[in-house]
């Protein structure tokens, strides 16, 4: 049974990977690879260089992603740091504090960023009471500083990523090397820079990796700080043009390029390295309690962390309540209107159902091969395992926007999956990508689950008369259920605020998901931004909920989950 049951799960994956992984790239590099003449031609790449425009949308691009990781990484390591070696008051409510950002998807932070510091928001409106500014002329902070707002917000959503693997590196890591290197004479600095850091490189980089990825193709916040000149919004402009312009095709190509280069180089230099440096850790860790003043200080760096990193989520607050907002520090007059709009409105009820539909099928889907990958690469032994867990974590890799417009270009009228257009219903489309984007949070949770079940629970059961299929599904799985559930909820609820996906798929408004609404909802006039402000509110409270189920679940095994 396990073998035929390992084919199975391997024929599948190979199946599916190759139609809506590979295909899907593969028919964008095609068509930026073909001449007029469906000849092989790299002109059109050329040209993605030479042309000022994209050249200029690749550089911010790349700027935004260095500075948004190098930023990243100067909040979390601090942080990890201090959160695995010391104990200080409230360690435990901060640390779940700070994963506050996660809560929320950038772009919808933004709207509150956008009215605190737009020229009448609140930030200004302080400054000129205070005398420290010109009420005749208020700072524009966003007339030439969007790139930095975009790296701020960034910043301020992805350093948990980052911080999640530090720390669970660290909590890995082995102290006798270091009390070694101590008693060696070597001080604490050096010790850090020259035992610690190259120790912990691998938790680094693995978060590092994907904060990069992240930000080097992020959509939603530029184009809510209007900010064209980067790529992933030259490509979202362009979806209208597809038939007869190869350069949207081009300019995902070369993004999909340095993606996985960058990606590459980290597996190829990190990806076999231990953050323990030699197997198991011989002796656990002691953590120091910080006394008096300095154990406040500890958490007073927590606390302020949390509290820059909750001011976007402030703002979309605060405007979601708003009538009137203007030229004032907080909002002259509240309601709860805005919230019940939220989900009466005839856009966001529809958004909300459908995304509930679209993230339910996509869940079923992810946890059956999720399931399926784990099991195959932790119980088993068949040639290929390995390459079938990579194959499985690509995902995480490839950029969403890469993905959602290949999805797009297959489906094309002519094109061999133009069947998948349900009329204009994308339903299996977003079903599709969100199953496959979403899939690695599965597989890394179950894989550790199935780690930590031994397989002599399932050959008990066998030796006692149960078939290998009962004894699976009726001492294993159960086992594994408490992982099953926490990576689901976090595909789950990742599918339901996916944005890159949503922005690009879904092209009519009795289709659209909830981030494509709130999208909608912003640009409109009138009340728009506070019905989407109420209807982020909505979102943060349910990821909120999500997150915790899933942090209750795995505990400090949550930090896998965004390897």
């Amino acid at each position: 049974m396990t073998r035929t049951f390992s084919l199975i799960i391997f024929g599948s994956m190979l199946t599916i990977f190759g139609c809506f992984f590979m295909y899907p790239i593969w028919t964008t590099v095609r068509v930026a690879f073909e001449s007029p003449s469906h000849e092989f031609s790299i002109d059109y790449i050329i040209e993605v260089f030479q042309n000022r425009l994209y050249r200029e949308g690749l550089l911010n691009s790349f700027i935004i992603a260095a500075c948004t990781t190098v930023g990243c990484l100067l909040v979390s390591l601090p942080l990890a740091l201090l959160f695995v070696r010391f104990d200080y008051p409230g360690k435990t409510l901060l640390n779940s504090l700070v994963l506050t950002p996660m809560v929320l998807p950038p772009f919808v932070g933004a709207i509150g960023i956008k009215a605190m510091l737009g020229q009448m928001g609140a930030v200004n409106s302080l400054l000129i009471q205070l005398g420290f500014m010109d009420a005749a002329k208020p700072v524009d902070w966003f007339a030439e500083g969007q790139l930095l707002g975009i790296v701020i917000m960034e910043v301020l959503h992805l350093y948990p990523i980052l911080y999640l693997n530090i720390a669970a590196t660290l909590a890995n890591l082995d102290p006798s090397m270091e009390e070694a290197a101590a008693s060696l004479g070597c001080s604490a600095w050096r010790r850090f820079t020259r035992v610690t850091l190259p120790l912990i490189m691998p938790g680094v980089f693995a978060g590092g990796t994907i904060v990069f990825i992240w930000a080097f193709t992020e959509l939603g916040v530029p184009l809510v700080f209007d900010f064209e000149r980067v790529t992933a919004v030259q490509i979202f402009r362009s979806l209208n043009d597809l038939s007869g312009n190869p350069f949207p095709y081009a300019l995902v190509v070369v993004m999909l390029l340095i993606s996985t280069l960058i990606y590459g180089l980290s597996r190829y230099w990190f990806g076999g390295a231990s953050a323990s440096g030699a197997g198991r850790a011989t002796m656990s860790r002691e953590t120091k309690k910080l006394p008096g003043v300095l154990g406040w200080l500890g958490s007073g760096v927590f606390a302020m962390i949390c509290l820059l990193a909750v001011i976007p989520h402030l703002g979309v607050v605060l405007l979601s309540f708003s009538t009137d907002w203007y030229g004032t520090v907080f909002p002259q007059s509240l309601t709860l209107s805005h919230y019940q709009a939220a989900l009466g409105h005839d856009l966001t009820l529809s958004s909300i159902a459908n995304s509930l539909k679209y993230s339910g099928l996509a869940l079923v889907v992810a946890l059956f091969l999720g399931t399926g990958v784990a099991y195959v690469n932790v119980r088993t032994r068949i040639w290929g395992r390995q390459f079938l867990d990579v194959m499985a974590m690509l995902p995480l890799a490839v950029p969403g926007i890469v993905v959602a417009f290949g999805y797009l270009a297959m489906t094309r009228p002519g094109q061999p999956f133009d069947w998948l257009i349900l009329g204009e219903d994308p339903l299996l489309l977003l079903v599709i990508a969100y199953a496959v984007r979403r899939l690695p949070y599965v597989v890394r949770s179950a894989s550790a689950g199935f780690q930590q079940v031994s397989p002599m629970l399932e050959e008990a059961a066998q030796n006692l008369g149960a078939t290998p299929w009962r004894a699976l599904w009726r001492v294993t799985l159960p086992l594994v259920a408490p992982n099953l559930l926490a990576g689901g909820l976090l595909a789950f609820a990742f599918a339901m605020l996916e944005v890159s996906d949503s922005m690009i798929l879904a092209q009519q408004a009795a289709h659209f998901p909830i981030t494509k609404a709130i999208y909608s909802l912003i640009l409109s006039l009138g009340n728009g931004p506070q019905i989407a402000s109420a209807l982020g509110v909505w979102a943060m409270v349910f990821l909120t909920i999500t997150i915790v189920g899933a942090g209750v679940l795995l505990g400090k095994k949550l930090g896998v989950l965004f390897r």
